[in-house]
């Protein structure tokens, strides 16, 4: 089986190296990938959004199964474009996608169906975002309602800082078109948890929990990132909370979205507040988180092709979807100055320290090749240093030995990672 990765991160990194797990597969492809994917797949130079190019380089290859690893193409439409031409492809069409692609469609859609989330109202003029503003009880929340990788969201603590943050997303266009329209959302105080789960239309199918890092330094402080660091399972989420989401949740969003003719088919993230009220949901997004896939991936039983393939052909229920009874951490090394300024092309030393070992891994997220063939920072997310372990303060002080073995210049992390696992 010849199988196409579309994406270039860490998440895609640690599809690839799930997909190469598999008997099943022959060859794997990855478009347009980066300097790590290219030990497991043939790299090729088409971009996420080269639909076009895309579907003719599956053609031409004869791929028999194509993996969406990030949110742009989904939200795109790239599912539909693949299936037009009746080739077999992992992910939501377009008219699911916008259950990511859309904060107010996804907030109206939890308001509809009863799905505990977060009070909130929905803007498309700042003059209104300020005008409601004034009687609004703070902290307040202001989320850019389409993608903003990861970023779009502002946690306001006094009026000033609000409007201010409504200047910067719907005027200033800091999000770009991400902000014309705009959610405030009331500010839900308890524990986040991540919960992945792979989805057919009907069944649903949930991966472990997990746990992640969204601020740039210690003691979740600085500005928000796509991602520092994540740690699996999360030791919040409890079996209580699990039967909660489960019956008001999970499968309630599932039939939610079959009910609107949006049948969704790919992998639904829930972004979970643990609330005094109990679970509510912060966020969905259409795919793999990123680390979360860096945690949870690792620790799954299943050839990822065979639970993959269920969900398109609509018989996830037949799978018994499996994970080790184990934990992983993963810690974001970094260019110093993410996500704002950094400097990019710095070669990298250690990748040698983790070979021959199956309970380290070195994901990449932003890395190249330079002109003498060595493998150079290319990102703000330069790598994904992650372990497993029996338990999780194992895995964690694994993961950051293995942090030191990689060297490069501008280098930077988050030292607390999972130090929440020390109050659960």
């Amino acid at each position: 089986m010849k199988v196409l990765i579309v994406g270039s991160g860490g998440r895609e990194h640690a599809i690839a190296t799930a997909v190469a797990k598999s008997k099943r597969v022959s060859k794997i492809y990855c478009a347009p990938g980066n300097a790590g994917i290219a030990a497991q797949a043939e790299c090729v130079p088409i971009g996420a959004m080269e639909f076009d190019k895309l579907v003719a380089f599956a053609k031409e290859k004869e791929i028999d199964f194509t993996i969406i690893g990030m949110d742009d193409p989904l939200v795109g439409g790239i599912v539909d474009k693949f299936e037009a031409e009746g080739l077999k492809v992992f992910g939501p069409r377009k008219n699911a996608a916008i259950l990511e692609g859309s904060k107010a469609f996804s907030k109206d859609l939890m308001k509809k169906y009863h799905i505990p989330t977060a009070g909130y109202e929905t803007f498309d003029d700042p003059k209104k975002a300020l005008e409601y503003l004034e009687t609004a009880k703070m902290p307040i929340v202001l989320k850019a309602d389409g993608l903003a990788l990861g970023k779009g969201v502002l946690i306001c603590n006094t009026l000033e800082e609000a409007k201010a943050g409504v200047k910067e997303i719907m005027e200033d266009k800091k999000f770009g078109s991400a902000g014309n329209n705009m959610v405030i959302e009331e500010f839900m105080t308890g524990r986040e948890v991540s919960v992945l789960s792979f989805v057919d239309g009907k069944t649903i199918q949930i991966m472990s929990s997990a746990q992640d890092h969204k601020r740039a330094g210690d003691g979740d402080t600085g500005l928000n990132t796509g991602g520092m660091g994540n740690f699996s399972p999360s030791p919040f989420y409890t079996a209580e909370v699990d039967d909660f989401c489960k019956k008001y949740i999970y499968q309630a969003t599932v039939d939610a979205m079959a009910a609107e003719g949006r049948p969704f088919t790919g992998v639904i993230f829930f972004g979970l507040m643990l609330t005094p009220e109990g679970p509510k949901v912060l966020e969905y997004n259409a795919r793999f988180g990123d680390p979360e896939a860096q945690v949870v991936l690792p620790r799954m039983k299943n050839d990822i092709i065979d639970v993959m393939e269920a969900c398109v052909e609509g018989r996830l229920d037949q799978i018994d979807l499996q994970f080790e009874d184990n934990a992983c951490v993963c810690v974001v090394l970094a260019s110093d100055g993410y996500p704002v300024s950094y400097e990019k092309g710095f070669p990298i030393k250690g990748f040698e320290k983790f070979e021959g070992k199956d309970d380290y891994f070195c994901y990449h997220a932003g890395t190249a090749f330079n002109d003498k063939g060595e493998i150079v920072t290319n990102g703000g997310r330069v790598l994904g240093i992650t372990a497993t372990g029996p338990d999780l303060k194992t895995a964690r002080a694994k993961a950051y030995e293995a942090a030191e073995w990689i060297e490069f210049e501008n280098k930077y992390m988050r030292h607390d990672i999972g130090k929440a696992i020390d109050e659960a």
